[in-house]
């Protein structure tokens, strides 16, 4: 049996911020991994999505996400207040000329 260590998980931010520290030549892939404790591979793979965009914009998703739900929460109190509105005025007798 192998004494693997458990799996970490690494948010976007922490992603980015590597990858652009490499990129922007403050640090070396070999430093990063020193430093941070990554394997070459991880870091690799980092850089691939890096520099296609797509890390980027895994962190636009998930603001998006935020905001979508943000939405999502004021419309159904709109909804609900729409709702009573209508049951109000289903209730209440109309006048007539």
């Amino acid at each position: 049996m192998s004494s693997r260590g458990s799996y970490r998980r690494h948010s976007s931010q922490f992603k980015i911020q590597v990858c652009q520290e490499i990129r922007s030549g403050g640090l070396g892939r070999r430093a990063a991994q020193e430093k941070y404790h990554l394997s070459a591979n991880l870091i690799q793979s980092w850089l691939s999505l890096y520099d296609r965009g797509e890390l980027i914009s895994e962190e636009m998703q998930a603001a998006a996400i935020v905001e979508y739900e943000a939405k999502i929460a004021a419309l159904e109190r709109k909804v609900g207040q729409l709702t009573m509105e209508v049951d109000l005025l289903k209730k209440t007798p109309r006048l007539r000329p």
